[in-house]
């Protein structure tokens, strides 16, 4: 068993853990315990653990952030995480996809453990609290249980993923894929970001084995279940005016490269009758894929777009482009998908433009563990149960057959991927204390 011995100290009178919280049965003191975890100095350490990374990778001129996986932001971001760790007297780990666990007790011997947490990386200019709220929740959720002097059968895991957003070399959740087996090593070392250098290269640049890169099963097998908690992405919680509700699903979504392909020529000279402009043909399908969308009552997006030459008074040789599409059922998704290629196909075809599309990555619905995220949503009150459109590495580890919940914290704005994105102070404690009674529900 693991024991945490508490210290008096004086909480936040801007951040309170104890507040709302019970003295719970599990709570002990634990004569002879297999390890205990170092408290911080302050029970409110989320204050402090926030402040500490407000600055690394933000924009002075947005407000947002550019936290990109295998960067000098990257490494200061591991860095935070390992000096959080050691604080703790946590025993970290990094698993052959560098991702990042820290854990409490001994999950080899005592284990298969409970995991926590989430990442670090960001979105272009994203915002503060996706990925970092549920890494900073969860130690201070280790914070909290230290204060309450709770005794743990199980060892507790903090997990911190490698490039979630896949905001730099285009694949989301690269870290858990790889992990888990769902993207293939090679694969990975080959992506390359929008300058031309690969995923191995950069890894090499960090200091990091490219050679190693690949599936951990011995990793996963320490952990028996993994919960993680995430600013919500949109306004369930809002509606149902509660700050922390537990996930039932995660969507089918996935990013097609859309390549269409024309040619160069002057804009000034040529013809509007002797064009093939691929932009056309991309402007076109934009307005296929939103209209699709909402017929379908799913999500499409093109979010991001490559153009050569690139020039103001040229007409493009070929224009990339990277549709985001997500719908509630796989058969959605999948009409969605084959109606606006049919139609971006035809307009190539009128346009003398050609069309490549091409998948780059996939994943289908997540149905969260049934019997976990009622036993969850029990322990803390009745809280609601909802769906999310938005894709997580707790998904893929629940793809990966582990099983594993997810936590939302109420977002007052909806707004999600945007310097906008927000959580207020109170909700992102009751978020901490939800996840603390969580994690003291399944490790003792």
């Amino acid at each position: 068993m693991t024991h945490f011995s508490p210290e008096q100290s004086p909480s936040s009178k801007h951040f309170s853990f104890a507040e709302g919280s019970a003295s719970s049965k599990h709570s002990s003191s634990a004569e002879g315990s297999a390890s205990s975890v170092r408290p911080m100095n302050n029970p409110a350490s989320f204050v402090s653990m926030w402040s500490d990374l407000a600055e690394v990778g933000r924009s002075p001129a947005s407000g947002g952030y550019r936290r990109f996986a295998l960067t000098p932001e990257d490494g200061q971001l591991r860095e935070w995480f390992t000096q959080e760790a050691d604080r703790r007297g946590l025993d970290l780990t990094v698993d052959r996809a560098g991702n990042m666990w820290a854990w409490l007790g001994n999950p080899d011997s005592d284990g298969p453990g409970i995991a926590t947490g989430s990442h670090l990386d960001s979105v272009p200019e994203g915002g503060a609290f996706d990925g970092p709220l549920g890494v900073v929740s969860a130690f201070a959720a280790l914070d909290l249980l230290s204060l309450q002097g709770v005794t743990l059968s199980r060892p507790i895991g903090v997990a911190c993923f490698v490039d979630e957003e896949g905001a730099r070399f285009g694949v989301a959740c690269s870290g858990s894929r790889v992990l888990t087996g769902a993207l293939d090593p090679d694969r990975a070392r080959a992506l390359t970001d929008s300058d031309g250098m690969s995923y191995a290269d950069a890894m090499a640049w960090a200091g990091r084995a490219p050679h190693l890169l690949g599936a951990d099963p011995e990793a996963l097998k320490r952990v028996d279940t993994f919960v993680e908690l995430h600013v919500e992405q949109g306004r369930g919680l809002i509606d149902l005016k509660a700050p922390v509700g537990v996930a039932s699903e995660i969507w089918p979504h996935g990013r097609w490269r859309f390549a269409f392909t024309g040619r160069a020529d002057h804009a000034g000279t040529t013809a509007m009758s002797d064009r093939a402009d691929p932009m056309l043909t991309y402007a076109m399908t934009v307005l296929a894929a939103n209209k699709q969308a909402r017929g379908h009552g799913a999500r499409a997006t093109f979010g991001r777009v490559s153009v050569v030459p690139n020039g103001t008074n040229a007409i493009p040789s070929q224009v990339t482009a990277w549709l985001d599409a997500r719908a509630e059922a796989p058969d959605t998704l999948d009409a969605l998908l084959a109606e606006v290629s049919r139609q971006a196909t035809e307009r190539a075809e009128r346009d003398g433009t050609s069309l490549e599309v091409t998948v780059e990555s996939s994943t289908g619905l997540v149905s969260f563990d049934l019997p976990l995220r009622h036993r969850l949503a029990a322990v803390l009150g009745g809280a609601p149960v909802l769906p999310t459109g938005a894709g997580h590495d707790a998904g893929v580890l629940s793809a990966a057959g582990i099983r594993t919940a997810m936590l939302f914290v109420r977002n007052p704005t909806g707004i999600s991927h945007s310097p906008d994105e927000h959580a207020e102070l109170g909700d992102c404690a009751a978020g901490v204390r939800a996840l603390a009674e969580v994690l003291r529900e399944l490790a003792t």
